[in-house]
């Protein structure tokens, strides 16, 4: 179980703290920002899920060759019949957050429905999300540059692209990641775990794409065999 100093710092206002360099947020403050999120949008994440949060994992010194970077905390919302998390809800939830959050300072293509199954779903063979908090190990998309999402599938095994996580980073947990995307310091997403059918009918050769610029949060869709300039495509290990 974490150390219990964290959860008396919970309630505590202010943004959180990024200190110089450190792209990715400390487990404590991603807590926090969780905490504060599911207050503010009523989302009823009870105080003793966070209070059994455990420690997160560790990077090996594969994972770092493998150009993991840090580990991130995210939430499976609902549930997919199967006593796994609802993915595409699980992404849903976040993306709402950041369009009240951002008050209108986001733009979403009109090709993606997370509310239609035939237009948007977690991929086949993606590996479920489990319900409640779970941690990742994550790479956030410098190492899969000028390359499609369909060739990087390929090498999915031990580690699976980002579905829901994708939304919960950058809206939720790591609020800073699309003005660093702005200033072009990182990569944009494609988000791999995920398939969009842009027109329905269950007719999936698209994923979502989140980019920034000018400070504005962009959520659109891109063919899984094309190569876009500027967008990576982040990888998790569970």
């Amino acid at each position: 179980m974490m150390a219990i100093h964290w959860l008396k710092n919970l309630l505590s206002a202010g943004k959180p703290r990024i200190a110089q360099g450190k792209v990715i947020l400390p487990v404590e403050e991603q807590i926090r920002v969780w905490y504060t999120a599911s207050k503010k949008m009523a989302w009823g994440i009870k105080k003793e899920e966070f209070n059994r949060i455990e420690e997160p994992p560790s990077l090996t010194d594969d994972d770092l060759a493998q150009g993991f970077i840090g580990v991130s905390l995210f939430y499976g919302f609902g549930d997919d019949g199967s006593g796994h998390a609802d993915s595409v809800l699980s992404g849903k939830i976040a993306w709402e957050y950041a369009c009240r959050r951002k008050k209108g300072r986001v733009w979403q293509s009109p090709y993606i429905n997370f509310d239609k199954p035939d237009a948007f779903r977690l991929r086949p063979g993606a590996p479920p999300r489990p319900r409640g908090f779970y941690f990742a190990k994550i790479q956030t998309g410098e190492r899969f540059q000028t390359t499609t999402v369909s060739r990087v599938r390929r090498f999915f095994n031990s580690v699976t692209g980002w579905g829901p996580e994708g939304f919960q980073f950058l809206c939720i947990t790591h609020t800073h990641f699309p003005d660093l995307m702005s200033e072009r310091k990182t990569p944009f997403m494609a988000l791999a775990d995920y398939d969009v059918a842009p027109y329905g009918f269950n007719d999936f050769f698209d994923v979502p794409q989140l980019f920034s610029s000018n400070r504005i949060l962009g959520l659109g869709i891109g063919n899984v065999d094309q190569d876009y300039p500027g967008f990576g495509i982040p990888t998790l290990r569970f």
